[in-house]
């Protein structure tokens, strides 16, 4: 329950981190909402990296380059659910704010990052 609740509050930070970068990208309408949406993601993906590994998960018992590329792997999935739900609702729901999209994005890979992250990244297993 512990990791549960760590892993929790990593992604409310980093929920934090991709609603502010995107906000800043459409207020100073630097990219589109479809755009913006991409370093909004990237940003959270790396903060909520940091947190996970320190507190949540703490560094699993492979060598940094084979965890960073499971990390990132799960990461990837868990970013193009995020973002097809996000693009699908703005494409189907036009009069829908971005900031709306974004909670049923990020609540929809959810489930998905926690156990790809607690399993297949800093689970037990062999150095790869």
């Amino acid at each position: 329950m512990k990791k549960l609740t760590f892993f929790l509050f990593a992604g409310a930070i980093g929920f934090v981190v991709d609603m502010g970068v995107l906000w800043l990208l459409l207020e100073v309408k630097l990219l589109d909402p479809f755009s913006a949406r991409a370093p909004a993601i990237g940003a959270a993906l790396v903060c909520t990296y940091l947190i996970n590994r320190t507190f949540t998960f703490g560094a699993s018992h492979r060598k940094v380059a084979a965890e960073g590329v499971r990390y990132g792997s799960v990461g990837l999935i868990s970013t193009l659910i995020n973002y097809s739900v996000y693009s699908g609702l703005l494409l189907i729901l036009p009069s829908l704010s971005p900031y709306v999209a974004v909670i049923f994005g990020s609540g929809s890979a959810t489930t998905f990052a926690y156990l790809g992250y607690s399993r297949f990244v800093f689970g037990p297993g062999p150095d790869v």
